[in-house]
């Protein structure tokens, strides 16, 4: 199995922290205690700048989830055709050649699924295996390259692309001022990103996926997710998450090397889903890291900000077009979700 290209898409909106900032602070205005609480939890947030689907001044348009979900819809049929092009351009091979479809989202939701109004949008193979996945959040990046990477293992001759489409602004709720929503508005950013992964009979060139491993932690379900009412998907997100990841990756990752015979140690890079600050801080923490050998995420970060799923990939194509591993070398895949869980990809170069 091999990654051969990864690309991203992104809204022409782009906005610095401090504009996205000042809006929210107007648009509750009548609701903020101390207006200056969201200037620190948004500077905390290590954001420089993010891409928004819509114009700022058009959010506070946007009463209803429906609306809101609209929007994705015709959102992410543009940006997911935008990442899966220029995926399909970089892999040098035709949209024909894509014998399955993985998409990957948890900002919205339709049926037909985006994948199924891309394939006729984009005139894709009427043969098809489509694979939507909905839920798993931040941690599907790696789960839809794991799922892949699965397919070309089955079907060595074939070709899979997967698509995630993150407009996490959509979902910011006018009514809800915790500290979890605060955050969340001054993190999560809009985005797509498109994988392409080839089975081992093609004659396309990419790092090699050696193994995958997922790891479910029991009755951590409250740690972070949706809570899905009428005004649409209201976030949950506890502040001990960085426990659970201090608590479990180390183990996790140990013991998935060990099964390989490899050590932390001879991981050369590490590609880390960027689930802000607090998230990094506490992979550094568990994996024994030094900052630096998560510079490509902090760096994405400060870009774009946290794009749920299309975190990791972002990171990913980071590596692929700039930060390539010497021949034989290995890097580790990482993300974590809902769940809570976590989805680790060993790449060899």
């Amino acid at each position: 199995m091999k990654i051969v290209s990864a690309a991203s898409a992104f809204p022409k909106n782009l906005y610095p922290q401090q504009s996205i900032t000042g809006a929210l602070t107007n648009l509750w205005r009548d609701h903020l205690k101390n207006p200056a609480v969201l200037d620190r939890l948004h500077a905390n947030c290590g954001v420089a700048q993010r891409h928004l689907v819509l114009d700022l001044e058009a959010y506070e348009q946007v009463k209803t989830f429906g609306q809101a979900n609209n929007v994705w819809i015709e959102a992410a049929q543009e940006l997911g055709e935008a990442a899966i092009c220029k995926a399909v351009r970089s892999a040098k091979i035709e949209l024909s050649s894509i014998a399955a479809f993985f998409f990957v989202s948890v900002t919205g939701v339709a049926s037909p699924s985006i994948d199924a109004r891309l394939v006729n949008r984009m005139r894709l193979s009427r043969s098809i295996k489509r694979i939507p996945i909905f839920g798993l959040g931040c941690v599907a990046g790696a789960a839809g390259i794991a799922r892949a990477a699965d397919y070309v293992r089955a079907f060595p001759d074939q070709v899979a692309v997967l698509l995630s489409v993150e407009l996490c602004s959509l979902n910011w709720q006018r009514d809800d001022f915790s500290t979890a929503n605060l955050i969340a508005a001054g993190l999560f950013g809009d985005g797509a990103a498109a994988v392409i992964v080839a089975g081992e009979d093609t004659n396309l060139e990419g790092v090699q996926v050696v193994a995958t491993r997922s790891s479910f932690y029991p009755d951590t379900e409250d740690v972070m997710g949706w809570d899905i009412s009428e005004q649409g998907f209201r976030l949950v997100l506890s502040p001990t998450v960085p426990d659970v990841i201090r608590m479990n990756l180390r183990s996790d990752v140990d013991t998935f090397l060990a099964d390989h015979g490899l050590l932390r140690d001879d991981i050369s890079s590490w590609i880390i889903h960027t689930g802000g600050p607090k998230v990094l801080q506490a992979v550094e923490s568990a994996l024994e890291l030094p900052s630096s050998a998560l510079e490509a995420s902090w760096s994405s970060l400060k870009r774009v900000g946290n794009l749920s799923s299309a975190s990791v990939l972002l990171v990913l194509e980071d590596f692929l077009n700039n930060r390539r591993g010497a021949p034989g070398t290995y890097s580790l895949l990482a993300a974590m979700g809902p769940g809570f869980c976590s989805e680790l990809v060993l790449l060899r170069w």
